[in-house]
């Protein structure tokens, strides 16, 4: 019974030397922060998706383009990145429409706006992937130095030991080994997180810019 109690984790971790619990918490608090964001990228990203397949339904459907454009102006803070996009394009083309007759210079000042937004709206959606990556990357060798470091105090504490057994060795190096434990916990779900946000990050990027060629076309069909 004393030597489960000993071998428990929270008594190994507070067993364990000061620099291997300052990595411990370290590796905690990037787990927990990474975990923060997983869930609110998750979040955005879905409340994304169902934005942009709601308004590809209403620009679809046939409308008058004036009428979207009035809803897109009057609900902006709540509206998706596909609907601010068509928004700052039909701006600028009814802008540049009225001051000039030349139809290349129209189109062109609509897809510079709405690349503009584009661009905007990507680097929202992508805020805080590098925050994970970096977790990702970083976790385990920050893991494998609380590791290397609790092995070493604990081969060093048995330069002193006649005859070393199992026993005496164990508890060092177990406590050691929780702190590859945790950073292998804080990188794994960063990592699937990541690569799963950036592969729907992409998906969306990919609507947004078919939409743009899309609504050029248009745009030109009005302009003729």
């Amino acid at each position: 019974m004393n030597v489960t109690h000993d071998l428990s984790i929270l008594s190994l971790i507070s067993q364990a030397s000061v620099l291997v619990q300052l990595v411990m918490a370290l590796l905690l608090t990037l787990s927990l922060m990474s975990w923060y964001w997983i869930f609110r990228k998750s979040f955005r990203i879905r409340a994304e998706r169902a934005k942009t397949t709601e308004f590809e339904r209403d620009f679809w459907s046939g409308g008058d383009l004036n009428v979207l454009f009035q809803a897109a102006s009057a609900g902006r803070h709540q509206s998706g990145g596909m609907e601010r996009i068509f928004e700052s394009g039909y701006r600028e083309f009814t802008k540049l429409r009225a001051k000039s007759h030349d139809h290349t210079a129209t189109i062109d000042g609509a897809r510079r706006a709405m690349r503009a937004t584009y661009q905007r709206e990507m680097d929202d959606l992508e805020a805080h992937l590098a925050f994970l990556a970096s977790v990702g990357s970083v976790s385990p060798y920050i893991g494998l130095l609380g590791t290397v470091w609790g092995i070493m105090n604990s081969f060093r504490g048995l330069s002193n030991v006649g005859a070393a057994t199992l026993a005496q060795v164990a508890p060092g190096i177990a406590e050691a080994l929780i702190a590859t434990a945790i950073g292998l916990f804080a990188a794994i779900p960063a990592v699937v997180a990541y690569n799963r946000f950036a592969h729907d990050i992409d998906r969306v990027g990919i609507r947004f810019e078919s939409f743009i060629e899309e609504f050029s076309n248009i745009l030109q069909r009005h302009l003729r």
